[in-house]
């Protein structure tokens, strides 16, 4: 039978079950969203006169959590709005709404008894063929279902989301014995497609995959801490990115996470494992459950391994575990640390790390050895290859490198050489592949990449879904067309060219420039359209910051304004290419980055992009089209009337409301809230899974490439002069007196509202987009010469945020 998931059900209203809830709406999924009722009313109930019987009582826990929804930071929802996809109630009067539902999904507390009774009273009401998941972290999924009907047992699963819903991007589908193949399928489908996620299939295994790695590695740290008498915070240096881990690391995760859940979590895992040797790998240290017991928890208690004081000024303490009393951080200076920071790739860093003779690199050697032969021995028994294992870890835990990777980084022989020099068991796996005349786990041959199977001794390609582009894949088989040192052009098929940026950090400069002409040159000669899109940590954060800077120190104005040109030329050739262009951006992609996007044709922006143009909090404005982008975006809807020789509606509103978003260096928070910006423009489309995200912006070309695509042509439009000026000089005082400013924001805001009202010109005065291109220029090279601005471009160099100087 064919499956289809148009309204769903959520059982559990707590954290997870809300937000998975608020995920469902993102992707325009209704669900009712239930909870237990209540054992007794609120004061505040009383006081109404309500009773037990009431609706409104009895449905409150899921009320109140659909209304925190809207209050949570980070946000679960794209949208505010998207909340009245969710329709709250409880599990005693509304389980008959199950019979409504395609997918329902129990969210209720991790106690195996419970959830079995729920999913006996959901089979009495569920319509046959509907698909029935527990969100489980690591109970059995069969041992859920035991006893229950046939039909049941084939529509049911494990589906492991990892918190919060919404920003990770693992999700664990763990099948029964009895699930249907057609009912993986389709979930494995949809929670790619539909939803977004990096999906990984998982055995029913305790704690299945990611959470029995991670685990294990948190506490593998821990021990190796208390072992080496190393601090909180010398072990968090080390096991954050210089190891491709988060910047959180070990201690500020379990912070976040919750002590109490990680404490649950490994407990559940050593009760269900057999092994006596594995039940005490997850053994925690006694401060720990001191911890617990004093619920020094973490964020939700205000302290955990970090405390956050206020003192004359913030600061956050760190616990001494030897005499459980926070002190203040100390400067982690270890000699081995440094000199791996300095290695320009992750690999190079690891193995100076890792293979260092200082107390550093003991440390980490140590930690990592034993997750390296844990996921060895543990890879048959919790998934069906290592491409599982590896995802898991780095879409659940965000690690750079999963497990297998990290053996091949660091060299298999050489690490089995170190284990057995230290007298540990190297495990069948890595004996097996060794033994059959191979190297590596992974191995890269024609651009794609093949994974040794355990099961037959062989490598195996990679699965390639055929809606994924892979860009380094296709340089590997002669698919590169033109290339400098910050941007490539890929041939990506099907008559269409993708301009991928790749300078560090993808910092638009000189190179990137330069490439965006010869896009536009090649495209218009021997392609039907044009993408651009990359794989980078961001599509892209804008200017190269310290060059400006430095040529500024220098006074090298020529040289300045003859580079803010070229990128404003670069974003007219894009925007009047005679082939459409398409930009794919995701993450963060602001100042040039967003520009470079509003001179696209369309956008094809991933859900979790983060727009906006923030040159103001580096004492600058928009001036490479930005500005004027904006403006024509505010007034593009407006009807001219040949008559009265102006628009057909007052621009003011309009135009304000595109300063104001400028000014406030306004960001998106999703690619939804970037349609209400003004970043994204009614026709422009968003991908839920990012790995997707290059073949939709390739399809949108092909679209508007066979429906015959006319570039825009050239026009003149009106500004609204010195009125205009007048009245966004008053928002502008009111936003000082209001202090949402300081003095000098508003010195350059303006400059700005000089630029998008059109300078000194008489109301609705027709220009063109080179006139207000030429004052963007001007009031940036103007900003770039005051000593604010400069020490605001030093501040974001060195701290990483802005400076409101």
């Amino acid at each position: 039978m064919g499956y289809a998931i148009r309204k769903a059900a959520v059982l559990g209203a707590g954290v997870m079950g809300s937000t998975i809830a608020a995920h469902l709406a993102n992707v325009g999924i209704q669900s009712y969203l239930l909870d237990i009722v209540p054992p007794k009313l609120t004061p505040e109930e009383k006081e109404k006169g309500l009773t037990l019987e009431s609706t409104e009582v009895r449905n409150r826990l899921a009320r109140e959590a659909k209304e925190r929804l809207v209050k949570f930071n980070p946000a679960p929802l794209y949208l505010p709005e998207r909340v009245q996809l969710i329709t709250p109630g409880n599990l005693e009067d509304n389980l008959d709404w199950l019979a409504e539902v395609d997918w329902i999904i129990e969210v209720v507390v991790e106690n195996l008894a419970v959830k079995r009774e729920l999913l006996q009273k959901v089979a009495k009401y569920r319509r046959p063929g509907t698909i029935v998941s527990s969100n489980t972290s690591g109970l059995s999924i069969n041992q859920m279902v035991e006893g229950m009907s046939e039909e049941f047992r084939e529509h049911f699963l494990g589906t492991h989301f990892f918190n919060p819903p919404r920003y990770m991007r693992l999700l664990e589908i763990i099948p029964g014995r009895d699930t249907r193949a057609e009912v993986i399928e389709f979930m494995l489908d949809f929670g790619r497609r539909v939803l977004g996620k990096g999906v990984v299939l998982a055995k029913d295994t305790p704690n299945f995959i990611a959470n029995r790695i991670g685990v294990f590695a948190m506490a593998a740290a821990v021990r190796a801490m208390v072992e080496d008498d190393l601090s909180i915070e010398e072990v968090d240096a080390l096991t954050g990115p210089v190891l491709g881990r988060p910047k959180s690391a070990s201690f500020r995760t379990l912070d976040l996470v919750g002590l109490d859940v990680f404490m649950h979590v490994a407990q559940n895992i050593a009760k269900s494992v057999s092994d006596p040797k594995e039940k005490e790998m997850f053994k925690l240290p006694e401060f720990m459950k001191t911890m617990v017991d004093r619920t020094w928890l973490g964020a939700k208690t205000g302290q955990g391994f970090y405390k956050k004081v206020k003192t004359p000024e913030k600061q956050i303490l760190v616990l001494d575990y030897h005499t459980m009393e926070y002190r203040p951080q100390s400067k982690v200076k270890l000699a081995s640390l440094e000199a791996a920071k300095a290695v320009p790739d992750l690999p190079g860093r690891i193995k100076t790390l890792v293979f260092a003779n200082d107390r550093a690199g003991q440390f980490a050697w140590k930690s990592v050895k034993h997750v390296l032969l844990y996921a060895a021995e543990k890879v048959r028994e919790i998934a069906d290859d290592i491409i599982s294992v590896d995802r898991a870890m780095k879409w659940g835990f965000n690690w750079e490198l999963g497990p297998f990777e990290l053996w091949d980084a660091l060299g298999v022989a050489k690490v089995v050489e170190r284990l057995e020099q230290e007298g540990e068991k190297v495990p069948e796996v890595i004996r097996q592949l060794l033994d059959s005349g191979k190297h590596s786990f992974y191995t890269v041959q024609n651009g794609y990449r093949y994974y040794y199977d355990f099961k037959t001794g062989e490598y195996l390609e990679e699965e390639r879904p055929v809606d994924v582009i892979y860009l380094p894949s296709l340089k590997a088989q002669n698919r590169l067309v033109r290339s400098n040192p910050g941007a490539s052009l890929v041939d990506i098929g099907d008559g269409i060219l993708c301009l991928e940026f790749h300078s560090r950090n993808n910092a638009i400069g000189a190179d990137i420039v330069e490439m965006i002409r010869q896009a536009v040159e090649e495209v218009e000669k021997n392609y039907a359209g044009l993408v651009i899109g990359n794989h980078g940590r961001n599509f892209s954060v804008g200017a190269n910051l310290l060059l400006l800077l430095l040529e500024a120190q220098d006074g090298n104005w020529d040289e300045l304004e003859l580079m803010v040109r070229e990128f404003q030329q670069a974003g007219m050739a894009l925007k009047y290419c005679r082939k459409p262009v398409v930009a794919a951006p995701f993450r963060m992609t602001v100042g040039g980055g967003c520009e470079i996007c509003l001179h696209a044709d369309r956008i094809q922006a991933h859900a979790e992009t983060y727009l906006g143009l923030v040159e103001i909090g580096v004492g600058l404005l928009p001036a490479g089209g930005g500005t004027k982008e904006m403006l024509l975006r505010a007034i593009e809807n407006v009807p001219y009337d040949p008559k009265a020789r102006g628009p057909r509606a007052d621009l003011q509103p309009m135009v304000a409301r595109a300063f104001e978003t400028i000014v406030m260096a306004k960001v998106s928070t999703s690619a939804e809230e970037a349609k209400k910006l003004g970043y994204l423009r009614p026709a422009d489309q968003i991908t839920l899974n990012e790995d997707r995200l290059i073949y939709d912006a390739k399809q949108t070309a092909l679209a508007m490439a066979t429906a015959g695509y006319q570039p825009p042509m050239p026009r003149k439009f009106p500004v609204l002069g010195t009125d205009g000026y007048a009245a966004l000089e008053l928002m502008i005082y009111t936003m000082k007196e209001g202090r949402f400013v300081t003095e000098y924001d508003a010195h350059i805001a303006r400059k700005i509202a000089y630029v998008i009202s059109g300078g000194d010109v008489v109301p609705y005065t027709m220009v063109d987009e080179q006139y207000i291109l030429d004052l963007e220029r001007e009031a940036f090279l103007s900003l770039l010469g005051e000593p604010k601005t400069q020490e605001r471009i030093q501040h974001m160099l060195a701290k990483g945020k802005p400076l409101r100087n």
